[in-house]
């Protein structure tokens, strides 16, 4: 019987060693099946881009060149980069997110206004993603014209660039590039880390980078 009873519990001290691990390594094996989840939808958001920006470029007319060149204001060119774009990105123009959206830095850090990665407006597109498009000062014809940002997990958290939110440069032509694309591997990994920005995390997951916690 004494024996019995030290069988019970050397396999109830084991239950409940094998559950305590469990309990340790389902949050971190959740977060990181989240975080794949999430660099797969961007990755084919970004293919996706590619292609329609290609098409826009193939039938774009000497009058919609036109009309960014004589648009009074980044506001104006903003809107008419969106009217293209919509058809594309199923994009709702009448049912906006709400004002209490508000992306962060993978570190935390919440993004001011004034600064390049802060969007004044943002739209839903299709699955429920939050698009942002915004015009930059372009000094040379070598640079962007305009940043478009995409939150691929909508406006539930986390919300945070490099983890649900990635973005693209676009140049004269409709040619893109992900955020990072001129960086080098070692700017990218410590970027793309809970300590970065994680701006360029939006290049790093195209060519096959993986998270540094």
């Amino acid at each position: 019987m004494a024996r019995k009873r030290y069988w019970k519990l050397e396999y109830s001290v084991a239950l409940f060693v094998m559950l305590g691990v469990l309990l340790l390594i389902m949050p971190v094996s959740f977060e990181s099946s989240r975080q794949a989840n999430f660099i797969s939808k961007w990755n084919e958001k970004y293919n996706r881009l590619e292609y329609m920006y290609s098409v826009i470029n193939a039938h774009i007319t000497d009058d919609i060149i036109k009309s960014f060149d004589k648009a009074k204001d980044a506001q104006e060119r903003e809107n008419l980069l969106l009217a293209l774009v919509k058809p594309y990105l199923r994009i709702d123009t009448y049912n906006t997110p709400s004002k209490h959206y508000h992306p962060k830095y993978i570190n935390g850090t919440r993004i001011g206004k004034g600064q390049k990665f802060y969007f004044d407006d943002f739209y839903y597109a299709e699955n429920n993603t939050v698009v942002g498009i915004k015009d930059i000062k372009s000094e040379t014809s070598s640079d962007a014209m305009f940043i478009m940002m995409f939150d691929v997990n909508g406006v539930m958290p986390p919300n945070r660039w490099g983890k649900d939110i990635f973005g693209v440069s676009i140049f004269d032509g409709g040619v893109i590039k992900p955020f990072g694309a001129d960086e080098s591997m070692e700017y990218l990994k410590k970027d793309c880390s809970e300590n970065g920005t994680g701006i360029s995390c939006s290049y790093y997951y195209i060519i096959g980078g993986g998270f540094d916690e």
